[in-house]
């Protein structure tokens, strides 16, 4: 029970108990942003499905092993692709993890997750882009590189939802939502005598 005249413990401020200082409200994002982040997302999704789809052709996995490790027997092909297939989920659904974070931090209004969503999708569309030229120069298969025509749809498709998603995020009209959350988040510097 308080006495008369008090109101009860502080919540905030200069008497409020360590750690229980009040969350600012998180800022909405702009419906450009929130976009690009379901894109980014989609993305993710699209190059885990293009990866599972990869990982589907166990008779291939098998042949590559096979013809790169003659001296295997079928037991250890076998054992040898399974691995290499449920490394290979993990790896993706790790992927998928760390795209569904940054795009997330992206609607929050994080400048370096923007920046680094924006590198991994130039990246991606880099190898792309190196990938659909060996295939239509005819590299590939001078080089002996087989390359499925499904695959290389996955690839095109993830690199348009990609751009569209940077052009989103760098759009002048959301520029104002990557600052007003800097200059918000910011904590205060302290100074010497806790002032």
């Amino acid at each position: 029970m308080t006495e008369p005249g008090k109101t009860g413990p502080r919540t905030t401020g200069p008497g409020a108990p360590a750690g229980k200082r009040a969350k600012p409200a998180k800022p909405v994002p702009p419906k450009r942003v929130d976009l690009a982040r379901w894109l980014f997302i989609l993305a993710a999704v699209v190059g885990m499905a293009r990866f599972v789809v990869q990982l589907g052709d166990r008779e291939m996995l098998i042949g590559e092993l096979r013809a790169r490790q003659p001296g295997l027997g079928q037991d250890e092909l076998d054992a040898a692709a399974t691995g290499g297939i449920v490394f290979g989920l993990l790896l993706v659904a790790g992927v998928l993890l760390l795209y569904v974070l940054l795009a997330n931090k992206v609607a929050a209004g994080r400048n370096w997750a923007r920046v680094v969503l924006t590198l991994l999708a130039a990246g991606g569309a880099f190898l792309g882009i190196v990938r659909l030229l060996a295939v239509v120069t005819g590299v590939a298969a001078a080089f002996g590189l087989a390359v499925n025509p499904v695959d290389l749809v996955f690839g095109v498709v993830t690199m348009i939802i990609d751009a569209v998603a940077v052009v989103l995020v760098f759009s002048p009209s959301v520029s104002g939502h990557f600052r007003s959350v800097r200059s918000v988040s910011a904590k205060p510097p302290q100074v010497a005598n806790g002032l």
